[in-house]
């Protein structure tokens, strides 16, 4: 049976055959073709970056392309990891709870992605299983091959007809060398079988060790390690050495004659300044039109689209070496041990630096024994700081007393999500007069609660869940600093991740002492935006705005925070204020919040001669 024959045939649940692999409808061989990225040695050594590297510089060519995470883990989610062990719990719009490489695919494809990017071993199963429950594997007994790898294949067929893409960037977390990762692996042997030539191309990521005491780059580890993908019955067709120093031309050929692999496709990507470097790195060493080649898509690249593309990416990363001013920002919590837990605010910070033409460096400050008597000397020095999201008790004293200095010493003030809660009780207590005001998530007993949980979320707590996820419409207040970020408009779109809520029998309380709440849930008493209108820059939010910034395209409030940041620590400088440095800097950029292909549409309208 040839790979056509076979492809007509393995849809079929008979007993007259022992192929399996569900195909969604409107599915075409060959019209999709897949790159698979896979990890050796050690996880962490930055496959989301490659990927995402790899997928831009194909998209900036024309083509459509869809990222997808397969997680080797039990977890449904990454709603309840911890921090401390798998970093930052990134959510995406259709309230998706993931893995922060999700983070890194959004923000250089400057793409929403959905649930349909990512996938963990529970996902799989729970599937398997709830196919089997319900007779549709027709009596069959069901086995990892074919019908735990069957599902694998059916996941990324599913995003390819969903998103039409061109081409399926495919990352396996973890290394090869994981049990829990050998049936992706064997489904991607498969996939590239059924899809028949140039339908899959290979990425094995590597580490080359580079001992201090030795002092030379040893690839043996990394051979080793490409030695059991290819025992697995996957053969490489590129491979990526991940290092401290460039790879050596030497070590590029131990391991291109260890692997069957072309020395021109053994790269070497080496650490560098910045990871929007990437492209570049993968750019001038051809690997795009590696992959174009291997794949047989050059009939569908776009060489004048990715010329404009290209030369506004360059224009960002070249602003990355163009910092003027030196900001400090202090970034409160308590998992600054980890500083994967806030990747999207580090990440941020970045963009809205490049665009401010500042060099922002963050302090990182634990709050867990921080109080008032200690803040001061704990944030001197610091031009402006970050409150950020989190939950518990832990760190949450230290957080309110951080605030407070903010407050009453006129510094630049952001806070998400959590850091919103605590702005919230700071001025209960310390100008609404409040005393023993605090969250219910906190101090269940305590005399004023003025953050709980509405009496809409408890209604649905009953169904395993009573959290506010993903994207949601925030109602702008007209003339408030919220509303002048956002270019004036009457609403914007966020991401939310939480349950705790202002209760709004305070509200009239707050607003009557100067609390100005700019923004909120349309048609709700939800309040998600909140400021100070006397001070430089005291703004929170309820959401996590870090989320939707992208480099070309930075997020307002952290616009707003690091150019109030700029002002304070450049006070000679006639620098303006935090509001028109946003404003100017928008004008620049493209749109919030604006789809991609309405983006696109928009600048062809208006660069198009007026013939009229």
């Amino acid at each position: 049976m040839n790979s056509e024959e076979l492809l007509h045939s393995i849809s079929d649940v008979t007993d007259d055959t022992e192929f399996y692999t569900p195909m969604p409808p409107g599915y075409i061989r060959g019209q999709c073709r897949y790159v698979v990225i896979t990890g050796t040695v050690i996880s962490g050594l930055g496959k989301g970056i490659f990927s995402s590297s790899l997928a831009k510089l194909l998209q900036d060519k024309g083509l459509r392309v869809a990222p997808i995470k397969l997680e080797g883990y039990l977890n449904i989610d990454s709603g309840t990891l911890n921090p401390f062990r798998h970093g930052e719990v990134f959510v995406l719009d259709d309230g998706m709870e993931c893995d922060m490489d999700l983070g890194t695919y959004e923000r250089l494809l400057d793409l929403n992605l959905s649930r349909a990017n990512f996938t963990t071993s529970g996902q799989i199963y729970t599937r398997v299983l709830e196919k089997e429950r319900h007779g549709d594997y027709l009596g069959r007994d069901v086995q990892m091959i074919p019908h735990v790898t069957g599902e694998v294949k059916l996941r990324l067929r599913e995003l390819a007809v969903a998103s039409q893409a061109d081409v399926v960037f495919v990352e396996i977390g973890g290394t090869v060398g994981d049990v829990e990762n050998t049936y992706y692996i064997e489904a991607m042997r498969e996939l590239a079988y059924e899809e028949g030539p140039h339908a899959v191309c290979f990425v094995a990521l590597t580490y080359v060790l580079e001992p201090r005491a030795l002092g030379e780059q040893k690839s043996k580890a990394a051979q080793l390690g490409i030695k059991r993908l290819m025992e697995l019955g996957v053969q490489p067709h590129i491979v990526a050495c991940r290092a401290s120093n460039p790879v050596s031309t030497k070590v590029r050929q131990k391991i291109a004659q260890y692997t069957n692999v072309p020395i021109e496709r053994v790269f070497s990507m080496h650490d560098c300044e910045s990871i929007y470097v990437v492209p570049s790195m993968l750019r001038e060493a051809g690997y795009d039109f590696e992959v174009i080649k291997l794949l047989d898509l050059g009939e569908r690249i776009n060489l004048l689209k990715e010329r404009t593309c290209w030369l506004e990416w360059c224009d960002f990363v070249d602003r990355l070496d163009a910092l003027e001013h030196d900001v400090t920002i202090g970034i409160t919590g308590k998992y600054t041990s980890v500083r994967d837990s806030y990747a999207s605010i580090i990440h941020a910070l970045e963009h809205s630096g490049a665009h401010l033409a500042a060099n922002v460096s963050i302090r990182w400050i634990d709050t867990t024994d921080l109080t008032d008597k200690t803040v001061a000397d704990a944030l001197a020095g610091v031009h402006g700081m970050i409150v950020p999201g989190g939950f518990g008790v832990r760190g949450s004293e230290g957080k309110i007393a951080c605030i407070r200095h903010a407050r009453e010493n006129r510094l630049p003030f952001l806070g998400i999500c959590f850091g919103f809660q605590m702005a919230v009780i700071e001025f209960a207590r310390h100008v609404c007069g409040l005393q023993g005001a605090n969250s219910s998530e906190i101090a269940p007993d305590c005399p004023h609660r003025v953050i709980d949980i509405l009496p809409e979320q408890k209604k649905i707590e009953g169904l395993g869940g009573n959290m506010r996820l993903g994207g949601k419409q925030v109602e702008l207040t007209p003339q408030t600093m919220a509303w002048r970020l956002f270019g004036g408009r009457s609403d914007v779109h966020m991401r939310f991740r939480h349950r705790y809520e202002v209760d709004p029998k305070y509200i009239d309380t707050f607003t009557e002492h100067g609390l100005v709440f700019s923004g909120k849930a349309p048609g709700q008493p939800i309040m998600q935006i909140l400021e100070l209108p006397d001070h430089p820059c005291f703004i929170a939010t309820q959401a996590h705005p870090c989320m939707t910034s992208r480099p070309l395209r930075p997020q307002p409030m952290f616009l707003a925070l690091v150019a109030a940041a700029r002002q304070r620590a450049c006070p000679d400088k006639d620098l303006g204020d935090c509001v028109s440095a946003t404003e100017q800097v928008l004008k620049q950029t493209r749109p919030v919040d604006m789809p991609r292909e309405k983006r696109n549409a928009k600048r062809r309208r208006e660069k198009a001669p007026n013939h009229f």
